[in-house]
Order: structure tokens, then C-alpha cells, then sequence
């Protein structure tokens, strides 16, 4: 009988065994960590759980430059990964990176209905014939983030009006006084300062509708506008109500620890504000001056997409396919946007959202998929298509620096960041041709 048992126990193990073989494996490059990393690990674990077909493995590769370089130099020595994930300033350059990519409406296959995407959103990864070349997965948009008792503490109306950046340097003046060390910071200071402030102004950051139009484009974000808003910042990092924390997202830390009182981010700061902030906090939207427009267009998007590698097997782009369309379901996009701030990539996720109930339980988080698709982009608007942009924000960055500190004033530092970025894309206009 033992014999018998051991007999039926092997043949368990054997035929689990070769089922685990069949399985095909797709690799996923990411650049998430944190509680990011976290539900990006959930929604894998969920796919491979929901099918016996394929087997999805995320790998993370660092930080959104670190993994794009990472796709680039495997493509390179021909150990590509399946998807890669690409953060938006890098979409020109994976449209420019002929034989790399197998656009994703074709591994999706002919059923593939990309009308049930966000315009708005699907906008920023389509052909000139409105064909989706990558995934929209992390979308996000800039908004207002408020501590509420931050204000209260310095005596101010913790629901005062900050639609407009003359509210808010108004407000910032009443925390000064208060004595409140951080009054103001942000992230990404070139995409919420100057790419989305553009936007949301309605002006070019770029001619030939922000590089949509062509590769022959050049930087337009030194016009008085612009200049307008670097100037007002410049102002208020000298007077100490605008703290400068860093590049990327080192000013997220200080506004979740509850020492500044407004902060400009993602809409997907949401993920890591409501786990760590222990005060009481809100999401208003992004700010806009009346000086320069009677009320604001829209914002543009931020995040990555998913980008399908060339080189791999049928099988494997089955298996991609499952899994872009898992990521896609009305159930799955919901979830996504409601733990993570993300915008949702499908209007039915949207829809759904809403009818749980969600943004009824936590208001304002509704503000960034208002705040996109309230108005129809315009050429201004639907966001950035500029080649080798990963290396212009650095010059930006150092530009915008240079005026916090005092050293520059706006019109120089735009104007310098202007002739150099211009450089950059006259190189990358040969480099694709």
C-alpha cells in the first residue's frame, strides 16, 4: 500500500513538474520600489495565480533612467526582456529605436479595441495614426498636495482657496510669518514647472506641437509665461518659502514627515502620503496663474508605459498579450488607481471607481482624472514627444538650480536651457533620419 502511495505521491510531483514547465515565462522589467514595487508584485503574483499558461517575472532594474538604459543595453546583447517599462520622456527615443519594439496594438492582435482607452491618456504612446505603440500603466498628473494642519497651526483657513498661484504665494507668505520652516516644496520640478505649467497655460513648451509634429522641433519654454513662474519661484527660494529638496522625489519625504505645508507631485503621491503622513491631508488641483490664463487647459501625464521588446517567441507575445489584457480589466485598472493614485488607463476602471464608491470615501482623489480630461488637449497639451529628453531635464534641472540659489535669473537659466536642449535634439533629429 506504502509502495502504491509513493507511486501516486512521484507521479503528483512529475505531472506538477512538467506543468511548470510548459509555462511560458515573461520576463518584466520595472522601476518601482517601495509600495510601488509591493502592488506591482501583487498584480504579477494575481495574473500567475489566475492561469496555468504563463508565468510573468518582475524584475526591478533601478530607477526610471537606470531601467531604460538597462532595455537599451540588453536589446543590444540580445537579452531583451518581454516588456520594459519606460518612463514618458522616453517614449520618443523607443520610437526611434528601429527593430527594439514590436508596437503592442500588433501583439495584441486584430480583437484589440483601443477606443475603450483614455484619449488623454493613450495619447502620449500612439502613432500619427492613433495606433497604440505601448501600454499606459503608471499615468499620473501633478496636483496640490495640502496639510491641512499645517495651516490650521499657522492660523490659516485650512480651506482657503489655492486654485491659483496668486492665492498660493499669498498663503506662503502668511506661513513665513508663521514661522514655518517649509512652506512649499516639490518633485520633479521640470515636469510640474515647466512641462505641465505649459500645458495647463496653454502655451508651447516646444514647436511643432511639442515634438508630435516632427523631430525638427525645437524648445520654446523660455517665452514670458514660463519665465513669469521661474521668476515667482526664484523669488520665493530666496525668501525660504520655497525649499528646493531635489530632482526627482526627495521632497516627498519632508511633506509625508509633516514638515512643509504644500507640496506640487504626482497624483500617485497618494500611495505613499495616505500609508506614512500621520496628519490630516488633501489633494486640491494643480494651481495656475490668472495673470496668464482665465482659467487653466488641461494637464499633461507623467509615469511609463509598457513597451513589448522584439526578438521573442510567439508564445512569449501570447503570454504578453494575456497579461497587458489582465492589466487592462476594468477590475484590475480600478484597483490599480485606487491604491496608487495612478490615473485610470481605461474609462471603464474610472467608471467603476466611482460606482464602488471610492471617490465619494476619499474626496479630491477624483481631482487628476478631472483635472486630464476635463477639456479636449490641445497641440500644446497632449503632452511631449522630444527626443534624448531624459538628458534635457538634466539641463533643466541644473538651469532651474541655478536660479533657486540665486545665481541666475529666469530669463538667463531658460534661455541657456533652451540653446542647450536645442543641441541635444538636433543630434537625436540626425541620429533618426
Amino acid at each position: 500500500m506504502k509502495h502504491t502511495i509513493s507511486i501516486l505521491a512521484a507521479s503528483a510531483v512529475l505531472a506538477s513538474s512538467q506543468a511548470a514547465m510548459a509555462q511560458t515565462e515573461i520576463e518584466f522589467w520595472h522601476a518601482f520600489t517601495g509600495r510601488l514595487g509591493e502592488l506591482v508584485a501583487e498584480q504579477v503574483e494575481t495574473f500567475n495565480n489566475s492561469q496555468s499558461d504563463y508565468t510573468v517575472v518582475a524584475t526591478h532594474k533601478g530607477n526610471y533612467s537606470e531601467t531604460l538604459n538597462a532595455g537599451i543595453a540588453a536589446f543590444r546583447a540580445g537579452e531583451q526582456p518581454d516588456i520594459l517599462m519606460v518612463f514618458e520622456v522616453g517614449t520618443a527615443t523607443m520610437m526611434a529605436a528601429k527593430g527594439a519594439i514590436k508596437p503592442v496594438y500588433e501583439v495584441m492582435g486584430d480583437g484589440f479595441d483601443q477606443s475603450k482607452y483614455i484619449g488623454s491618456v493613450k495619447g502620449y504612446y500612439t502613432s500619427p495614426d492613433g495606433d497604440m505603440l505601448s501600454l499606459p500603466f503608471n499615468s499620473s498628473t501633478p496636483v496640490l498636495w495640502v496639510n491641512r494642519d499645517k495651516l490650521e497651526e499657522a492660523g490659516i483657513d485650512p480651506d482657503t482657496d489655492l486654485s491659483t498661484w496668486e492665492q498660493v504665494g499669498s498663503v506662503l507668505d502668511q506661513l513665513k510669518d508663521a514661522g514655518v520652516d517649509c512652506p512649499m516644496t516639490t518633485a520633479w520640478q521640470s515636469w510640474v514647472h515647466l512641462e505641465n505649467f505649459s500645458a495647463y497655460h496653454d502655451v508651447p513648451f516646444a514647436t511643432k506641437s511639442n515634438g508630435f509634429d516632427g523631430t525638427d522641433t525645437e524648445l520654446a519654454f523660455n517665452s514670458p509665461a514660463q519665465v513669469a513662474h521661474i521668476s515667482a519661484m526664484g523669488e520665493w527660494a530666496q525668501d525660504g518659502k520655497f525649499i528646493y529638496a531635489g530632482r526627482r522625489n526627495e521632497g516627498g519625504a519632508n511633506f509625508r514627515a509633516g514638515e512643509c505645508a504644500l507640496f506640487t507631485e504626482s497624483s500617485a503621491g497618494y500611495a505613499g502620503i495616505n500609508a506614512e503622513a500621520e496628519f490630516d491631508f488633501e489633494v486640491r488641483p494643480l494651481p495656475y496663474w490668472e495673470a496668464v490664463a482665465s482659467e487653466p487647459q488641461n494637464t499633461i501625464i507623467g509615469g511609463a508605459s509598457l513597451w513589448v521588446m522584439e526578438g521573442q517567441s510567439e508564445e512569449e507575445y501570447q503570454g504578453v498579450a494575456a497579461f497587458l489584457d489582465f492589466l487592462s480589466s476594468p477590475e484590475i485598472q480600478a484597483k490599480w488607481h485606487q491604491d496608487t493614485g495612478y490615473l485610470p488607463i481605461t474609462s471603464e476602471a474610472g467608471e467603476l471607481t466611482r460606482s464602488q464608491g471610492f471617490y465619494d470615501a476619499n474626496p479630491g482623489t477624483d481631482i487628476a482624472v478631472i483635472q486630464m480630461t476635463a477639456k479636449e488637449p490641445t497641440a500644446n497639451s497632449k503632452g511631449l514627444r522630444l527626443g534624448s529628453f531624459d538628458q534635457i531635464r538634466g539641463i533643466i534641472d541644473e538651469e532651474l538650480e541655478a536660479v533657486w540659489a540665486g545665481d541666475k535669473d529666469a530669463q538667463a537659466a531658460l534661455d541657456s536651457a533652451v540653446e542647450r536642449g536645442n543641441a541635444l535634439l538636433r543630434r537625436f533629429e540626425q541620429a533618426s533620419r
